[in-house]
């Protein structure tokens, strides 16, 4: 009995070793974006008013949020990964992305030398093909405006790969089911498939191939989402799609940096405005080390329809410190026909109108 008692000893010693050596070779960061804006643009409505107003959809220039990462060093290269980060509203404290507790990513997965597979709710290639080509990025003035798939470009019970080698990346995600919130919105489209009857319903698949040298980098992002019953945007059976095609590059020297690209649709569930491009081109100019201005001009073209918007952006940027910035920006955008895109993430904006927005806010990570 005795021997059997020390031999557990002994056993729970090892194993407790075990856990301690585990403990130390994992790490979790805890970071985020707090940032708060007030902006005021025209013809919010059919009869011309303006509007002054704090953002509903989150900051100025960068969405709030706040996430946990984190890695396991599982030995011979390999790791154990994680990321789960939550979307807020500065302005009431509200989750966004359809109310989710971790609406903006959510996954687990490994990685090593060869690359990621990971598991989970994950940003989709067209979300990740506007890192660096869009200088505004998923700012309250930007492309999202022109389409939200493009800051939004998310989806749930999806499996991603990822890896870069020599400056080449190569990715690819499939969803099972690509939106499970019905809370409205951009980011909840109520699509949640996994469905035994029909497996085609509100899948999506997408694909990036990207090189980056140094100073320049060009790529190449295709999404392909399928309907279901219940989905937004018309896209109310599996036999519809909704498909994007976005090709660009960026090209940096000394304090310049210029991103341009263009971004083709084909929307089948749309009867009025399949098939559309979208082209843009902006800048920014590092004025000294905390000093920036961005510029960008950008054209949504809807093929065989009169309904096109241009928009034109610009901000400045002030770094207070490494973690902190302030920030103004000014817009414009020009309406034809019935078109109604408004200047601002969650803005309105009287049909045909043009609208001149301004924005000021202060962006804190940490």
């Amino acid at each position: 009995m005795k021997k059997i008692v020390a031999h557990a000893a002994i056993a729970a010693c090892s194993i407790a070793g075990t856990l301690g050596t585990a403990s130390a070779q994992t790490n979790v960061t805890v970071y985020g974006i707090v940032d708060g804006a007030v902006e005021h643009y025209t013809n919010a409505d059919a009869a011309g008013n303006s509007v002054t107003r704090m953002p509903s959809l989150g900051g100025g220039m960068f969405p709030s949020r706040v996430g946990f990462r984190g890695s396991e060093d599982l030995g011979g290269g390999l790791k154990a990964v994680f990321n789960v980060e939550s979307g807020f509203y500065v302005d009431t404290g509200m989750s966004g992305q359809g109310n989710r507790l971790f609406g903006r990513q959510a996954w687990v997965g490994l990685a090593g030398s060869w690359g990621q597979l990971s598991f989970g709710r994950q940003y989709n290639a067209i979300f990740q093909s506007s890192f660096d080509v869009d200088v505004f990025a998923a700012s309250q003035y930007g492309l999202g405006q022109l389409d939200p798939a493009i800051p939004n470009g998310r989806h749930d019970n999806s499996i991603a790969y990822k890896g870069t080698f020599n400056g080449l990346t190569v990715a690819g995600t499939y969803s099972f089911g690509r939106d499970t919130s019905n809370a409205g919105g951009p980011a909840a489209t109520n699509c949640p498939g996994e469905n035994a009857v029909d497996s085609k319903q509100c899948r999506e698949w997408s694909a990036l191939l990207r090189y980056d040298a140094p100073t320049w980098g060009i790529e190449g992002a295709y999404d392909r989402i399928y309907g279901g019953p219940t989905a937004a945007a018309g896209l109310n059976s599996s036999s519809l799609s909704d498909s994007r095609l976005h090709v660009a590059g960026y090209a940096k020297a000394g304090a310049w940096k210029i991103g341009a690209g263009v971004l083709a649709r084909d929307n089948e569930g749309s009867s009025t405005a399949q098939r559309s491009n979208m082209l843009y081109v902006g800048a920014t100019y590092r004025v000294n080390p905390a000093l920036s201005i961005d510029a960008q001009v950008s054209k949504l073209d809807y093929r065989n329809s009169a309904n096109d918007t241009k928009q034109i952006l610009v901000r400045g940027v002030y770094e207070l410190s490494k973690r902190t910035a302030i920030y103004a920006a000014a817009g414009r955008v020009d309406n034809d026909g019935a078109a109604a895109i408004a200047i601002s993430a969650g803005g309105s904006v009287g049909a045909g109108l043009s609208q001149t927005g301004i924005i000021t806010g202060i962006k804190h990570a940490f």
